[in-house]
């Protein structure tokens, strides 16, 4: 299969595995800005909100870049003024990198089951409406509460556990990934909400530099799972693919928004979110 990517600017260090992992980040450092920011509801891969920090024209909103007039893609991100006023300290971080930024928000999810998130594995669509030869657009996810037991769960196949890598998001976290190649969720046991910065970023030599500066490395060793428990689970998100593909089915819907291969919202829903 033809790799998308390849007609763009793209950076070496993604090619092995799709993500990078990056130095953990003194967490306790900062204030926790994301208590008093603003969040919208917006549906992505569970129980979710988000709290914007930049938008497509700096509105309080989450939508796609692409569904607003004019278009755009997922590039030249506007800071919302009232969350970036509460917030100055997850601003310099998102800018730490000095690639261009596109959406930026800090994402709120409830708790969740292994099952859950193998259902709600998805695809970005970061990179509608870039021009070819630009540069490739993919996500950081900064963890901002410590969650030891929560992990980013991530598949070259949605359908094939031995593709599986989960990356560990304790407190200070911090991972690159093109979610556009990667299927991807986040399994997290609860009992607290979890946060997390998302910001998409434009590939090319200002974000591939400061990858290096953080030692950024393609590949991290995963402890296995039970396999009766891992089994179980995957059954579980399979069964509830067939049933609503079977429902989207029946109902006569366009299977275009509803093929069994996205998350539990539409797939406007899925392409849209963090």
């Amino acid at each position: 299969m033809t790799d998308p990517a390849a007609e763009y600017i793209s950076l070496p260090v993604f090619a092995e595995s799709g993500y990078v992992v990056i130095d953990s980040y003194d967490q306790s450092q900062d204030p926790d800005e994301w208590a008093d920011l603003t969040f919208v509801d917006w549906k992505s891969s569970g129980d979710t909100r988000f709290a914007p920090l930049a938008s497509a024209y700096g509105d309080m909103e989450c939508d796609g870049f692409w569904n607003h007039d004019p278009a755009k893609t997922d590039k030249d991100g506007v800071w919302v003024p009232a969350n970036v006023d509460v917030a100055p300290r997850l601003v310099a971080r998102a800018q730490e990198p000095g690639a261009n930024i596109g959406r930026c928000r800090v994402i709120e999810l409830q708790p969740n089951t292994y099952a859950d998130a193998l259902y709600n594995m998805h695809r970005d669509d970061n990179n509608r409406l870039n021009p070819e030869g630009t540069g490739w657009i993919v996500r950081a996810f900064f963890n901002l509460t410590d969650n030891p037991d929560t992990m980013m769960i991530l598949r070259e196949d949605r359908d094939d556990p031995s593709t599986e890598t989960r990356v560990p998001l304790p407190a200070g976290a911090q991972a690159v990934i093109d979610t556009q190649r990667l299927w991807h969720a986040v399994w997290h046991p609860g009992p607290d909400p979890r946060y997390c910065l998302i910001t998409s970023y434009t590939s090319g030599p200002e974000l591939g530099a400061w990858l290096e500066e953080k030692n950024a490395v393609p590949r991290i060793d995963v402890a296995p799972l039970d396999p009766a428990f891992a089994a179980e689970a995957e059954a579980a998100a399979q069964k509830k693919r067939s049933d609503r593909a079977a429902a989207i089915a029946a109902s006569g819907a366009d299977p275009a928004f509803g093929d069994g291969s996205l998350s539990g919202g539409s797939s406007m829903e899925v392409m849209s979110e963090a």
